[in-house]
Formats: structure tokens, sequence, C-alpha cells
């Protein structure tokens, strides 16, 4: 199958609203892709790069070689080229791996090169989601859709379970099951403006948690940490370590893979966090985690810049006992035997909202992100939000200036979109970017903005329009962490638009100087 046919169900997949429309595209483009063609047409219909990471980031794509005039390049092509761009290492890499980037976009047509790259850099959004993708799988293979949905979850990815579909229909789907090694995709939670908000009060009624009688209403609050997501894998001496995005971190935590190696187990499957921790047993910033996690080098260098403490909160699986869908007071339950209190999240029954309250109070003086509230009853629902975990946390805003925006794709496409944000900088006068949103923005606002900016645009790019510093607008993010991307040293943690301030100017914005005081810089 040509790439352009791919591009062809994209661009009507984010043409429509009518999620029917969408699913129908989709799942025609499955029908029509030969054999491993239907796990590159699903990944790239997801917006999902196969290779995962390919070592070529913005910078490397900011000037494109001349675009080819006619179409000719297939899918199996495409994956072969970013395969042999990602495997490029050691002395003279970059230099090759430049030379293929444009050998490779010197063969895309215009329409080609823009869709790879934003596939490359992770920002190709074109409304084939899970909803439409996997109604699209059940649709083109006709398995149901809960045996899809269930089977990528465990699998982790649609992609391989739409060939699964495609080639051996619900027998083979439903052959895709829990493996250890194997990452499944984590259960995410929901959010609540307070904890009041998170509660059922139902949830008073429980009073003794023993999991023959737990009821779907029973909740616990728990502690929410500012760490990177581990999800840790156990078969016998053997450890895998994933991260939230389904990466394998294994090699730059040695001291977490001994921690579980240790466990009384001999294959387990647990969920939880790695922070790195202060002697006082506060948590260090963000950015330390981060820095730490995404390091590689020797085993026991690694240990001694940063020690990391795993914290887990759930157990998926243990000595041959999938429990995906045993309820959670029952998983939990299974956890405390096997892991030690001290490398546990702390939790709390919770009994009266008053209570609650104060556990969130506490937590999040101590320096923690805020809590989880989860429902004792609830299953592990892999890769979902839902009202099973619901989590609470403080909110920080800042005013910013819009620098520029780029023009949307998919629903969004033909409105101006994602914009870049700044702080102002007092002793200059200029401002300094901390990084791009695109979430928060109502119909009405994309409208507004659009019309806004190309008022103050100083050009018409093709895809970033530059304007005038003068639009202020109010943010809400997570946090702050440290950045060499961006000239500030600091950016933005997912950001997101509360509403444009017409009531302030420029100079009335936020400054670097608070920015990096919230950061502790």
């Amino acid at each position: 199958m040509l790439l352009h046919d791919v591009i062809t169900t994209s661009a009507q997949v984010g043409a429509t609203r009518s999620r029917d429309a969408k699913r129908a595209a989709v799942a025609e483009a499955l029908r029509r892709a030969d054999g491993d063609e239907v796990l590159l047409v699903a990944a790239y219909l997801a917006g999902v790069l196969p290779q995962r990471r390919i070592g070529v980031g913005w910078r490397g794509l900011r000037e494109l070689a001349t675009p080819a005039e006619e179409p000719a390049v297939t899918v199996t092509e495409l994956d072969a080229a970013l395969t042999e761009i990602g495997q490029q290492s050691g002395a003279g890499s970059a230099g090759r791996r430049k030379t293929l980037v444009a050998d490779l976009f010197g063969r895309l047509t215009a329409d080609e090169q823009q869709f790879v790259a934003r596939l490359i850099g992770g920002e190709l959004r074109q409304g084939a989601g899970d909803g439409v993708m996997l109604a699209a799988i059940a649709a083109a293979s006709d398995v149901p859709e809960p045996a899809i949905r269930r089977a990528v979850m465990l699998a982790g990815h649609a992609a391989p379970v739409a060939q699964a579909a495609l080639r051996g229909g619900l027998a083979e789907v439903e052959r895709v099951g829990l493996v250890v090694g194997r990452p499944v995709r984590p259960m995410l939670a929901g959010s609540a403006p307070t904890v009041a908000e998170a509660i059922d009060p139902a949830a008073f009624d429980t009073e003794v948690f023993d999991t023959e009688a737990v009821g779907t209403a029973a909740q616990q609050v728990e502690v929410k940490l500012d760490g990177i997501r581990v999800q840790a894998h156990k078969l016998g001496d053997d450890v895998r370590l994933f991260t939230r995005s389904l990466e394998e971190i294994t090699d730059r935590l040695p001291e977490v893979v001994e921690i579980v190696r240790a466990l009384p187990a001999e294959t387990a499957v647990l969920d939880g966090e790695a922070i790195a921790l202060r002697a006082d047993g506060r948590p260090e910033s963000f950015q330390v985690t981060g820095a730490r996690t995404a390091s590689q080098g020797d085993p026991a260098q690694l240990r001694e810049q940063v020690p990391v403490t795993p914290m887990f909160f759930d157990l998926l699986h243990v000595d041959g006992d999938d429990l995906i869908d045993s309820p959670l007071a029952e998983r939990q339950r299974r956890m405390d035997a096997l892991v030690p209190q001290r490398w546990r999240v702390p939790r709390e029954q919770i009994t009266d909202p008053g209570g609650a309250q104060q556990f969130f109070d506490a937590h999040v003086a101590a320096g923690h992100e805020g809590v989880v509230v989860k429902a004792l009853g609830s299953a592990y629902a892999a890769g979902r939000r839902g009202a099973g975990w619901v989590k609470v946390k403080p909110r920080h805003t800042l005013d910013l200036v819009v620098l520029a925006v780029e023009w949307g794709s998919g629903r969004r496409k033909g409105l101006l979109s994602n914009i870049h944000l700044g702080a102002r900088d007092p002793q200059t006068g200029e401002f300094i970017m901390l990084g791009k949103t695109f979430k928060g923005m109502t119909d009405e606002m994309l409208r507004w903005q659009t019309q806004r900016f190309t008022e103050l645009a100083t050009d018409t790019g093709d895809w970033v329009v530059h304007v005038r510093p003068e639009q202020v607008v109010e943010i809400a993010f997570d946090g702050l962490q440290r950045s060499t991307r961006y000239p500030g040293g600091v950016a933005l943690r997912f950001a997101r638009v509360l509403r444009y301030r017409d009531d302030k100017t420029a100079d009335e914005a936020d400054t670097i100087e608070t920015v990096r005081a919230l950061s502790g810089g």
C-alpha cells in the first residue's frame, strides 16, 4: 500500500466529526492492506511510530529536501527507511542519519513530508484515536469490539491486534493475553478539582474491606507521587521495567531491578512509580527523577548520581495468577503480602471527606503531587480513564504571552491551534519561550484565536505563524521541569488554556523570574 493512500484516509478522518465516518474510513484502509502492511497502516493512522524513537528531533526536520512530484513510497518502504535511520549509532552516526533523512524526504511528496515529520515528532493528531481505531479494527475483521479492546489492553498497542484480527479473526485475538515481560497499557486516572468532588459519598457506608464483601462504592485515598510511572515485570531473575508510554528503561534503574528481583515470587507484574527521594523522605523535583531515568550508562555510576526508589501501588500478576480482572482490594492484598511496606505507596481507607482532605493536605505539604481516590471494587482498566481512579492536584496558573501559533490538523485543520507560550524578561523586554499547548481550547476559542492571531501575524508560514507578542493567556499547568530545548531553561508540564486575558497587556504578563522561582531555580 502506498503511503499516499494512508494520508488520503488520514485526511478523510480529519475532515469529518462523524465517528461512524471515521471508523468506516479506517476500516476500509485496514481491509485494503496486505499482510504486515496492516500493522503499519494501523500504527500510522493512530499517529504511532512503530520504532518509537529514531534519533531525529524537530531540529533535524526544519530543513527538508525538495519534495517529489508524485507519490511512490509504500508503507513498508517507509518503515524500512525509518528503521535504518534509527539503527545508526557510533562514530559518524549523526552524519549518516542526516543523509538518510534527506534521502527519505527527497522521495516524499510535500503532503507526505508533512505527515512523516509530524509522525516522527509525535504531533500527528488526525482523529483516529483509540475509540475510532478499535471500532475500525472490529468492523474490518468482524471481531467483537470488547474482544479487540481487551487484546489491545494486554498487547499494549492497537497495531499488532489489528494484524491478528485481520489475519485470524476472533480466535487469534483471544490468544492475546498478559505476558510477563511484555508491558500492558497502564490504567489512567480521571481528574477532579477537589477531594470532595472525587469522593463517592456511598464509600462511607463500607467499614470493613474484606475482599469477599467489598462493594463498588468503597474507596481509598492514595498519595500521587511526582515520579516516573514504572511497570515492573519479573520472570525468575529476569526483570524488565517499562514507562507509562511502554518504553523499556531496565538498564537505567539498576537499584529498582535488584529490589524487584529479590521479591518472593517467580513471576510478577507490578505497577508503581520510580522517584528520587531526599534523605528526609521528601521527593526531589520531577526533573531530578526524570533526568535520572533518562540517563544511560554504567549501572554503578547511575546509582551514585541520584538513587531512585520504587513505590508500588498495584499488582497485575503473581505466580501464574492474572489479577487484572480482580477488584483493587484483592490486588492490593496480594501486593501487601509480596512487597515490603517501604516500597508501597501510602494509602488509607476513606471514612469521611474531612479525613481524606487532611490526607491530601499533609502529603501535598510534604512535597507530593496530590492524591488519587480509588474504588476498591474496581478492576484494572488498562489504557482507560474512568471513575475507578480519580486524581486531585493543586492547580498552578501563569499569565503568559502568545509568541506563535501552529496550524491545526485533523478536525482543527484550517484553524490556528497549538500556541507557543512565553514569559516576560523584565531586563530586556523580550519574551522567553516556555513551551506549547493545544489543550483546553473549545471550538469557540479556536475560532476566536484564529481570527485574533491572523490579525497579529508577522508572517504566514505553512505550519508556524509568528505573531506580535501582545495577547496574554492564562495557563494552568501541573509543574515545571528543566529544559535544554527552551532558552529559559525551564518548561511547563501539562499546560492547558484556561482563558484569554484581554484585561492584561503583555507588560503585565508573568516574568521569567516568577517562573524560575516556582521551579525552585
